[in-house]
């Protein structure tokens, strides 16, 4: 049996999005790994540890067993701590072991999902406990190599790959928080619509539609007379819904018109992922 059609895109952009981050970090000299990232609280380090770690543990790996520092001040979590073990046991790690370990796990890896074979609906463990499918396990990869793909190439000025096939997968996976984010968290108004207008190496535009129940929905369809209507480029876009930055940091790259109050109410609780 051969890897399924439905995943395959998935694992292609996958490779493409690790490749890039092994061609990024295997030239760093040694201090650049300390370089600060846009990720709260992780350097350049931090964030290939994590990777590292992540894709270990889909390749069956013991966990590590690691007792934290007491004084890491963004472990407010069991999530957090889970997620940390892997990243602080390697803050010591040089850069020949850093490129090394990445290496091997990108051939280990690649091999695995070289040879996978099972449906799209396969019902496999996530990360951190619990259950998924093996799609959705994919395309959550996906989605996390591609953003850290982006907060190694910010802290070392290489932009590159806002348009690869990782960024469409990724714009997949975060729009659908948009329904929630703005119907719920946000309160918009039943019957009322939000359109978010994004330009720039990732051209889309989105509009979330609130039904008479209060519950929101997305399309591409054009809205007319939006409550509140958002412009600004995709790169912005991806770091306010990842976290990478507060709403007030980036007011000269967002555009808004329509009713201040919910667009203030959508931008407070926009980082839906972290």
């Amino acid at each position: 049996m051969t890897v399924h059609s439905k995943l395959q895109p998935y694992i292609d952009a996958w490779t493409h999005s690790i490749e890039s981050v092994n061609e990024l970090v295997s030239p760093l000299a040694e201090g650049e790994w300390n370089r600060p990232t846009e990720c709260p609280y992780w350097s350049v380090r931090d964030v290939v540890s994590h990777l590292i770690g992540f894709e270990c543990e889909l390749l069956g790996d013991p966990r590590p067993i690691h007792t934290l520092p007491s004084d890491l001040r963004h472990i407010t979590s069991e999530a957090a701590r889970y997620t940390e073990v892997p990243v602080d046991i390697r803050r010591h790690h040089t850069a020949p072991e850093m490129t090394s370990e990445l290496e091997y796990t990108i051939i280990r890896r690649s091999r695995q999902l070289r040879n996978e074979s099972r449906q799209p609906d396969a019902q496999v463990r996530a990360i951190s406990g619990g259950e998924t499918t093996l799609e959705e396990q994919l395309w959550g990869r996906v989605f996390d190599v591609w953003v850290h793909e982006q907060d190694l190439r910010r802290a070392l000025d290489k932009p590159g790959n806002l348009a690869s096939a990782g960024a469409v997968l990724a714009r997949d996976y975060v729009l659908r928080s948009l329904p929630k984010l703005v119907a719920h968290d946000a309160g918009a108004e039943p019957g009322s619509a939000v359109v978010f207008d994004v330009h720039g190496p990732l051209e889309f535009m989105r509009t979330v539609r609130v039904n008479a129940e209060g519950r929101g929905s997305i399309d591409s369809a054009v809205s007319l007379g939006p409550a509140v209507t958002f412009v600004l480029d995709w790169e912005t876009f991806l770091r306010l819904l990842t976290g990478r930055v507060r709403p007030a940091a980036v007011t000269g790259q967002v555009k808004i018109e329509g009713d201040a109050d919910l667009a203030d109410a959508i931008l407070r609780h926009i980082a839906v992922t972290r």
